[in-house]
């Protein structure tokens, strides 16, 4: 039992691929593991990326929907370590805005990030964790996947694909060793609002108060369970949605 106890070294050695790693929970994911001992990749559309560059840290800037970046990026994580063994789909996008007034490139623009970036990535780690015959996947989803809110149907719908792709991944990856789950957020306070308001992240932190437990979560708190979804603690956890919302799907539910 001693070897499933935590350790500040749970991923120590694993090569570990992060999306949407310039800011808010992204970052944390990537900096996290790079702190136990990981080596990862870096991935982002936003030049931001480049400042984690470090030891055993390599920042790439790529749009994740674009052709060819996941192919990109999951070979720059075998020419520069050998191998890959954890990829964290984390990239996303939201905006708020009623059904009837959003634009087709609108909605493209949110399900191409957050669904179709994760499609991809996930299709190409999984050809190297394969032959590998072992690996961990976490996609990070949102409570939003379960519940519906006016004036972000994209993003619910986003989401809810993203867990069903969730479960599906798991159940074909299984059999080669790969674990495949996902973690569903609630309020955290990043940037993820900035790009259309100006006070995101005070509207996140205020938001959030409405949560059982009376406040947003913090980037790290989530990286936390990210870590533990990748490492050989949750060995046992296959399509898993650990739901991490500060019991609003609680109280909702």
């Amino acid at each position: 039992m001693s070897t499933f106890l935590s350790t500040p070294n749970e991923v120590a050695g694993k090569v570990v691929l992060v999306t949407g790693a310039a800011s808010g929970i992204g970052r944390s994911i990537a900096e996290l593991m790079h702190q136990r001992g990981a080596r990862v990749i870096a991935e982002d559309v936003q030049p931001e990326v480049n400042q984690l560059a470090a030891e055993n840290l390599i920042p790439l800037v790529a749009d994740i929907t674009a052709d060819g970046a996941a192919e990109q990026a999951v070979t720059l994580a075998q020419n520069a370590f050998g191998r890959l063994d954890i990829l964290v789909n984390c990239a996303g996008r939201i905006l708020y805005k009623p059904l009837i007034e959003l634009t087709r490139e609108e909605w493209q623009w949110q399900m191409e990030t957050n669904v179709t970036g994760a499609f991809l990535h996930s299709r190409e780690a999984m050809k190297v964790m394969m032959q590998q015959r072992n690996g961990a996947i976490v996609n990070i989803a949102s409570y939003a996947a379960y519940f519906a809110f006016p004036g972000i149907a994209a993003y619910t719908a986003s989401k809810g694909a993203l867990v069903q792709l969730t479960r599906t991944q798991a159940l074909e990856a299984i059999a080669y060793g790969i674990r495949v789950n996902a973690i569903g957020v609630g309020d955290v306070v990043t940037n993820i609002l900035n790009h259309f308001r100006e006070d995101g992240r005070e509207f996140l932190a205020e938001h959030g108060r409405n949560a059982p437990i009376g406040r947003a979560a913090q980037p790290q708190e989530i990286a936390e369970i990210a870590a533990f979804l990748a490492s050989d603690r949750a060995s046992f956890m296959v399509g898993s949605v650990v739901m991490a919302d500060g019991g609003i799907s609680v109280q909702i539910g």
